[in-house]
């Protein structure tokens, strides 16, 4: 009896209006687009100014970042390893339904580790994760740094500061570089936006800003 209970509380209840279809209304298709990268890197800076060019464009889109993830689904986690792993882990749990309910969602996360990235592109199909690095060097991220988070790290105020005191994985074959610590912002969301263009299996973006 026990089993039955448990087999019939974790089954999966299957609706009837499937991603397809609400991708057929939205008239486009949802991915996830990952932006990584050191802090001070301009991830969510980028994710906010394309989330504004694709809703301009009439995209159903939702920015994930530490702002509000961590304010309420991570408000318990800290930020030793294990702590960023599950973080990473819920984001990307997260993300995955966004892409099932057809939004284009933009998650915007140092994700310093590759094994964590590559798990959330295990959770999609076959592109539909679109691995963005935001490349700048560590000397403009702490040069941009208004919270004073890297002068904490650098004194040991800050345990496990990624790119002080904890690793940064480069990705190794990411869809698309963009070089935020030299490039315009304007210039990095048309690199993003030629990218997410063929991805979206609709029209040319330009034909309906």
């Amino acid at each position: 009896m026990a089993d039955e209970r448990k087999s019939t509380h974790t089954r999966v209840h299957n609706g009837t209006v499937t991603r397809a279809r609400r991708e057929r209304l939205n008239a486009h298709r949802s991915v996830i687009v990952w932006f990584t990268g050191l802090s001070g890197a301009g991830k969510s800076t980028l994710a906010n100014a394309v989330e504004e060019r694709l809703h301009l464009a009439g995209y159903r889109t939702y920015v994930l970042d530490g702002d509000n993830v961590r304010q309420g689904l991570c408000a318990d986690l800290g930020f030793s390893p294990d702590e960023r792993m599950e973080n990473i882990r819920r984001v990307g749990e997260t993300a995955k339904l966004f892409v099932d309910a057809g939004v284009v969602v933009l998650a915007a996360f140092i994700s310093p580790f590759r094994s964590d990235r590559a798990r959330v592109r295990a959770l999609v199909p076959d592109g539909d994760f679109i691995e963005i690095h935001c490349r700048c060097s560590l000397a403009v991220c702490e040069e941009r740094d208004v919270k004073g988070l890297y002068r904490l790290a650098r004194m040991g105020a800050i345990a496990e500061f990624t790119g002080i005191s904890s690793p940064y994985e480069v990705p190794e074959a990411p869809e698309l570089i963009v070089d935020t610590g030299t490039q315009h912002l304007a210039e990095s969301v048309d690199d993003v936006m030629a990218l997410l263009q063929p991805r979206l299996q609709v029209a040319p973006l330009r034909a309906r800003l």
